[in-house]
């Protein structure tokens, strides 16, 4: 009995994850956006709150990671920019807006894509490169406008990595 719980991993404990589903909401396109905008806010959030932890040891350690790498200029600055409130309460308010703001970002960028793949598959009756090309460029555009004082060439330059990276995740599906 022992043996058997050892070999269980978190997917064994979570039956959605082997079913697909955590959400019934009628119909599969809405539980697969909002399955994707669940998990992908949750990744989000443990990365914004991980990077700023990040950010706050170098700081309090006194070593400048910057010195080693001669490209990074002014690369090294917070994400959170007001995480250095006045006391304690305005630094944790701070923290959570900004974690919350990137949640947001990452789930609404993963729901967009899910729901792109989804609907262009049932649309086309396959799924293939061309498929993802498409679902990847709207995403980066989607992503793109997210950003803070994003540019055009901001939003092109998302839109085609979008789908170069989703173009290349698809491909090389089953390679490895």
């Amino acid at each position: 009995m022992t043996s058997n719980m050892e070999n269980r991993s978190l997917f064994h404990e979570l039956p959605g994850f082997e079913k697909g589903g955590f959400f019934d909401l009628g119909h599969p396109l809405l539980n697969r956006i909002t399955e994707s905008f669940v998990k992908a806010a949750g990744i989000g959030a443990i990365q914004a709150v991980t990077r700023e932890a990040y950010f706050t040891a170098v700081e309090g350690s006194g070593f400048d990671s910057s010195n080693n790498v001669s490209d990074m200029g002014d690369a090294k600055k917070h994400q959170f920019p007001n995480l250095k409130g006045e006391t304690n309460r305005k630094s944790l308010e701070a923290m959570v807006k900004n974690t919350g703001k990137e949640s947001l970002q990452w789930g609404v960028v993963a729901g967009i894509y899910s729901g792109l793949t989804y609907g262009l598959r049932e649309a086309r009756g396959a799924h293939d490169w061309k498929n993802s090309a498409v679902a990847g460029a709207i995403t980066g555009v989607a992503l793109a406008l997210t950003i803070d004082d994003s540019s055009h060439e901001q939003v092109v330059q998302c839109a085609i990595t979008g789908a170069a990276i989703s173009t290349a995740a698809n491909l090389l599906t089953g390679i490895f």
